[in-house]
């Protein structure tokens, strides 16, 4: 009885959080025989190794599913790039026409530029293959320079690209089996793209036309205490990833009208083709752009020469200082809060982990979920001016414990 009359007072204390015998709220097990930090500090990692594990599954989920979330993820982007111009025929239009007008017009351009790239390069590959040859061997003869040669022999040189030119030459006729294998399977690879963008346009269909009902269905499945925060929560991550697509979709149109201009001041070939290029290598972020305007070095140093190629180059250099110094600061700014180190390291480890997709998809991923968690925490006031030292910060520590320390004989 004494043992029952013991316990049941503690379960009741507990229940209605008052203090234990022991002075706290909440007396475990565990306290009368490990100390209050380690047991913070087990709980602690124990919550990290769940969340790590969450993480850890989220992330082979996606993986395994790409293709289903890169559909969704596309969709995402083309409602959020879209829904402007269809609530703009809103205005004057029923919702589900405006919806059809914007998509057939949208996607009718990103077809025609693709056409449009496709036809000019497959007319002008046979003599812009002549033109990079002839370019190849200009950097030779230009190479051939006794005061070079001393390091470098660059007869030796010009052998070894004509090996390697047959080499492969001779592989492809003796492979040809091998080559249309790959090519059938790569045949297979762009069924799959366009049934992954088939996919997405039929999601975007539906979020544009009814988008704000759907989300008013999810919101009524939820209990009403967490409506309101769930709401705000999704709408700072909606408009983070508005912006982003949005900003970049203008970054992108910026670079090619740039590129565009620059290429047909030095009248280099295909310079509409290749800033299309730059326009759809400029959503992978901060490769792509880089990436695909060095595509058009490689045009010049094969039509026009090393020297023009040089001049193209320097060109590129100051059109991605424009991007970053001008046109990210001003439109991404406030859309994005990321450290370009930040940038460059989720960059690479999305693309470690999936790849083209990861690199596309992780900068607007994490900002949606560091938007969205930048809203609902409570931010402590910010330090100002300069930090404690190490030694400073030692004295106050004694300091408090001199403080803590009560003498036996004061009552």
């Amino acid at each position: 009885m004494r043992q029952n009359s013991y316990r049941k007072p503690r379960r009741k204390s507990l229940q209605r959080g008052k203090p234990t015998p022991s002075g706290t709220k909440r007396d475990f097990l565990l306290s009368p025989y490990l100390p209050a930090w380690l047991i913070k500090t087990g709980i602690g990692s124990w919550l990290l190794v769940g969340i790590f594990v969450a993480l850890s599954w989220m992330v082979n989920s996606i993986i395994q599913l790409q293709e289903v979330f890169f559909a969704i993820f596309l969709a995402l982007l083309f409602t959020s790039i879209l829904n402007p111009i269809v609530n703009l025929l809103d205005k004057f239009l029923p919702r589900a026409l405006a919806t059809a007008i914007t998509i057939l017009g949208f996607f009718g351009i990103i077809v025609g530029l693709f056409t449009y790239v496709i036809t000019s390069v497959a007319g002008t590959l046979t003599s812009l293959v002549a033109q990079f040859g002839f370019g190849i061997n200009q950097i030779i003869d230009y190479l051939d320079r006794p005061f070079i040669n001393r390091y470098v022999k660059v007869s030796e040189l010009g052998n070894w690209v004509q090996n390697k030119e047959y080499e492969y030459l001779q592989f492809i006729s003796e492979h040809s089996g091998e080559v249309a294998g790959r090519i059938i399977s790569n045949a297979a690879s762009v069924g799959l793209g366009l049934t992954v963008v088939a996919v997405a346009i039929f999601v975007s269909v539906f979020t544009l036309t009814s988008g704000s009902e759907m989300w008013r269905w999810f919101l009524n499945q939820i209990p009403a205490r967490y409506r309101t925060k769930t709401h705000h929560a999704a709408s700072v991550g909606w408009d983070t990833f508005a912006g982003y697509a949005r900003g970049t979709m203008i970054i992108a149109a910026s670079d090619a009208l740039l590129v565009l201009i620059f290429l047909t001041i030095l009248d280099i070939p295909l310079a509409t083709p290749l800033s299309v290029i730059v326009l759809i290598g400029a959503f992978v972020p901060l490769i792509g752009a880089p990436i695909s305007m060095s595509v058009a070095m490689v045009v010049a140093l094969a039509t026009k020469g090393p020297i023009l190629a040089l001049i193209v180059g320097i060109g590129i250099f100051l059109i991605g200082q424009i991007e970053g110094q001008v046109l990210q600061p001003l439109i991404m700014a406030h859309q994005v809060s990321l450290h370009p180190m930040v940038v460059g390291l989720l960059v690479t480890a999305g693309t470690f982990l999936a790849g083209l997709l990861g690199a596309i998809i992780v900068i607007p991923l994490v900002a949606v979920i560091w938007a969205v968690y930048a809203d609902l925490r409570q931010i402590d006031p910010p330090l100002i001016g300069a930090l404690p030292s190490v030694k400073h910060v030692t004295a106050m520590r004694k300091e408090r414990k001199k403080t803590l320390i009560v003498p036996l004989n004061e009552n």
